[in-house]
């Protein structure tokens, strides 16, 4: 908790810190990057810097963890933290780097808020930050522990022994281990971090979600070409596709992700757009691996049925599922040659189809598609605890849904 010192002067100073915080996010960064260029390689996302919606993240986390300390003292936001820890271990982010990030936070506070920050605030702030670091700390070091690794230890060496075209957009890759240490299983849902060196030498990482079952031997990951429309192309999407063949080798994480397929025995409900059927595809495998007996909904949205990305192998796992249904939503038009239960034109709606009493529900898609969705859902009587969502890149998202 908070210090009865530290938690008046939280009170006062949040609005004004809220306010600057995408600023100060701003001035971090640039701040830290300056004094520890390392930081850049293999570490962050430069294309997310770049946009600044890595900022945003970093801001909205903070902002959101100072207010649950003023509203629940007794609470921390769970979901927020366990997030980022898993976003962190698949990175490899040891203890010793908090300090460096705290150096850096600090000063852009004061860099930004001026004569604002007396040593009170400074000193509350402080507080603050090193609650959330710890909170993180002990959550990767446990993350960490489970999966028998070390930071250090989070990467190996994969080989790509085959790239599937999916679609015009999305290749599935298909890796095969090198060495002889034991492949670390994943749950269904998660996914891995690859890194990727560019041509100036820079390693950048991004991750990926896992589309099919572990078998001890390989990992499979689907990466869909960025266009940047306007902006920069995805720069390690691009070269995933157009550079690495067959044979190469690439540098992978073992893998993390807090979404996971609840085992409670409930009925599940996958809702997808785009890519965004990555992560359902994994779980979709896992369940036909164990032989599930779940009522399973899948729920997509696309442009069209040749656009829907990991398309025969979802239809083939769902014709193994014996309770599964899957209805479909393409803006160009109702109509598919999949064996789907409905096929309907234009954006998803919830309202053309029966959803299961008592269901948990997995979301994944653009940021647009998770509120429309999710917002449908919570309209539709769903409880918020009922309802995950995975997103790919920074969450955005946390003040929406904490």
């Amino acid at each position: 908790m908070l210090s009865d010192r530290a938690r008046p002067v939280i009170q006062a100073t949040l609005p004004v810190v809220g306010e600057h915080i995408e600023e100060i996010a701003q001035r971090f960064y640039a701040h830290m990057f300056a004094a520890h260029p390392e930081f850049k390689d293999g570490m962050f996302n430069r294309g997310n810097q770049a946009e600044g919606s890595q900022p945003k993240a970093l801001a909205g986390s903070v902002a959101v963890f100072a207010g649950t300390l003023l509203a629940v003292p007794e609470q921390f936001p769970d979901r927020l933290l366990t997030r980022i820890a898993h976003k962190h271990a698949s990175l490899g982010i040891r203890p010793d780097q908090y300090p460096v990030v705290h150096d850096h936070l600090m000063w852009a506070v004061g860099d930004v808020l001026g004569d604002a920050v007396t040593p009170e605030v400074a000193a509350a702030w402080d507080e603050v930050y090193w609650l959330m670091a710890y909170a993180l700390i002990n959550q990767e070091r446990g993350l960490y522990s489970a999966r028998g690794v070390t930071a250090e230890r989070v990467w190996r060496q994969w080989r790509v022994a085959e790239k599937i075209q999916e679609t015009g957009d999305v290749v599935t890759f298909v890796m095969r281990r090198i060495d002889d240490r034991l492949v670390k299983t994943s749950l269904p849902g998660q996914y891995v971090s690859v890194l990727a060196e560019m041509a100036d030498g820079v390693r950048q990482p991004r991750q990926f979600s896992l589309t099919r079952a572990d078998d001890g031997e390989h990992r499979y990951f689907a990466v869909k070409r960025v266009h940047g429309g306007g902006k920069p192309d995805g720069e390690v999407s691009n070269l995933l596709h157009d550079r690495i063949q067959p044979g190469d080798e690439l540098t992978m994480s073992v893998p993390y992700g807090d979404v996971v397929l609840d085992d409670s025995g409930r009925p599940v409900v996958f809702a997808s757009a785009g890519i965004g059927v990555a992560p359902m595809a994994g779980m979709l495998s896992h369940m036909v691996a164990a032989s599930s007996h779940l009522t399973v909904t899948m729920l997509h949205a696309d442009t069209n049925e040749s656009s829907f990305p990991l398309r025969r192998q979802i239809a083939d796992d769902l014709a193994h599922l014996p309770k599964s249904r899957i209805y479909t939503w393409y803006e160009n038009g109702a109509h598919s040659d999949l064996p789907v239960t409905g096929v309907f034109a234009g954006t998803m709606n919830l309202a053309q189809v029966e959803l299961p009493d008592s269901a948990v529900y997995y979301l994944c898609g653009p940021l647009p598609f998770l509120q429309a969705v999710r917002g449908a859902l919570i309209d539709h009587g769903i409880p918020a605890r009922d309802i995950q969502y995975e997103m790919f890149g920074p969450d955005l998202w946390h003040a929406d849904t904490e």
